[in-house]
């Protein structure tokens, strides 16, 4: 396993959603193996998930709404080496009525990421920013909703689930796909990002995707594949199969555990444990070459004094 970054860079982190090792991937070291065995060496590499920044919030569960993603940008700047890149799995910003002021807090995101000094920044889109307009001002100001791309011997997938305000991917993202998984050989690792959970969390607040089981079943002949999401603002982790789901915490909100009371309302804010619930996660790996196995490490954001950030 590669020693950088170092645990203690990783510890220094605030307000980061995810620090993700490819080499903790399922698959990763099988796939190492058979690098070495042809006289190959696979690259080691990590990237950063931040999710459901929620730009635009005000409200009394976060009095710093508008120094959570500032503070997140700089704890991600101060990583060294930087991660090869950072994806924002949606909820960029927080839902306006008003497409004026959607496309206004969207322009405001996009111009705190670049602040970001990495090589690629990635996005997708959340409820929040697309279910109320199909996804038209997300795709004016950062383009595609859903693509793939590879990386250092890692398939990533982007898929969005939000955009169709009822929740489903869709049939013609759905035939994408299949396109798309068919011509992934079966030995490299594929990396699904998602805002929604492809499996049925909590579907009565909203936790859920309608035709994510039509997703799963796409993913479901390839050995080695992991989901990352976001939407439900806490810690979870699940199984489908093979197929392992992960979720991030927010930036700006936790959210209750499913079920545990009538509404997803967010939590209050505890002046005595100020950013309770939100944070980052470290993943590495350890163990053989031919022994993947996941560590996991949720970190808290550090207290620290609110601030109020201004933007272009």
């Amino acid at each position: 396993m590669s020693q950088s970054p170092g645990r203690r860079q990783f510890l220094q982190l605030a307000a980061v959603g995810g620090a993700v090792y490819a080499s903790g991937l399922r698959g990763w070291q099988a796939m190492a193996a058979t690098a070495h065995a042809n006289g190959r060496a696979p690259e080691d590499f990590y990237f950063v998930q931040l999710s459901d920044t929620h730009w635009g919030f005000k409200g009394a569960p976060n009095p710093d709404a508008r120094g959570t993603l500032p503070k997140a940008i700089a704890a991600v700047n101060a990583l060294s080496p930087a991660p090869d890149f950072v994806i924002f799995t949606g909820d960029l910003t927080h839902i306006s009525d008003d497409p004026a002021e959607r496309r206004k807090r969207l322009a405001e995101f996009r111009d705190l990421a670049a602040g970001l000094n990495v090589p690629v920044v990635r996005t997708m889109p959340g409820e929040h920013d697309a279910s109320l307009d199909n996804g038209t001002a997300y795709i004016e100001l950062f383009g595609r909703t859903h693509y793939s791309f590879d990386h250092k011997g890692v398939h990533f997938i982007a898929i969005d689930n939000v955009s169709d305000p009822s929740a489903r991917v869709g049939e013609a993202q759905l035939a994408w796909l299949a396109a798309d998984v068919r011509s992934v050989p079966g030995h490299t690792p594929i990396v699904v990002f998602t805002h929604r959970p492809l499996f049925d969390l909590y579907p009565q607040w909203d936790w859920a995707t309608r035709d994510g089981q039509q997703v799963i079943d796409l993913l479901m002949p390839h050995p080695n594949v992991t989901v990352f999401y976001g939407h439900i603002h806490q810690e979870h982790h699940h199984m489908t199969g093979h197929i392992a789901h992960h979720s991030a915490r927010s930036l700006m909100f936790p959210l209750p555990a499913p079920g545990s009371q009538p509404k997803s309302t967010p939590l209050p804010w505890d002046a005595s444990q100020p950013y309770r619930g939100l944070g980052w996660r470290s993943v590495t790996e350890h163990g053989k070459q031919d022994a993947a196995t996941w560590a996991l490490a949720e970190q808290p954001i550090p207290a620290g004094r609110p601030s109020t950030p201004e933007t272009t």
